[in-house]
């Protein structure tokens, strides 16, 4: 029985018309001199449910089961991508994203029901509230904080605008493999929504 643990979390997959417009975004904000951003490959943006950090094997089927049980009467439903914002906020930004509307009462409480379902099998609850996003950049550790005002002014000036559609029908079991290339992300078990 393999002991080895696995990096995983817990996440909406995109299809390649809205990694496409992801990329289109980013073009858009990039800027040579900018060595102090690290922007997110597009192939491996994805809205994250729930980090789990190192698991064993053996928890995956458990995870998947109440991924299985948190969708159940669940139907598929849209997310729209909004506008782009930071974390902590566009004046010192340390993470840029893009945020969702649309259907975003469901998103929630899928989220909160696997956060609680996770629970009995030893995963602590989210102790922040859940900010659905996906990530479009992060600022290196050392950028300065000039440089970091900077960008987000240009992030402000630009005011960049994204108009495409999320259809979430399914969540999904990640694995999170760190490369010296970046990471590399697959998929461990897939739940859909709209099956009884």
């Amino acid at each position: 029985m393999s002991m080895e643990q696995i990096r995983s979390f817990i996440a909406i997959e995109l299809s390649n018309e809205v990694r496409s417009s992801l990329r289109k975004l980013q073009d858009e904000l990039k800027s040579p001199g900018d060595t102090f951003v690290k922007w997110v490959a597009p192939e491996v943006i994805h809205l994250t449910l729930k980090f789990l950090g190192n698991i064993s094997q053996q928890r995956m089927e458990r995870i998947v089961r109440v991924m299985g049980q948190a969708v159940q009467g669940m139907t598929p439903f849209r997310l729209v991508l909004s506008e782009v914002g930071a974390f902590p906020n566009l004046r010192q930004p340390r993470v840029l994203w893009v945020g969702t509307s649309g259907e975003v009462e469901k998103l929630l409480t899928m989220q909160q029901r696997i956060d609680n379902g996770l629970v009995p099998l030893g995963f602590a609850r989210e102790s922040r509230p859940f900010t659905p996003h996906l990530t479009l950049a992060r600022l290196r550790e050392g950028a300065l904080p000039g440089d970091k005002r900077s960008f987000g002014e240009m992030v402000t000036r630009k005011s960049p605008k994204i108009d495409c559609e999320v259809e979430v029908n399914s969540v999904n079991l990640m694995r999170s493999q760190l490369l010296p290339s970046g990471a590399v992300y697959s998929r461990l078990g897939e739940v859909k929504l709209g099956q009884s």
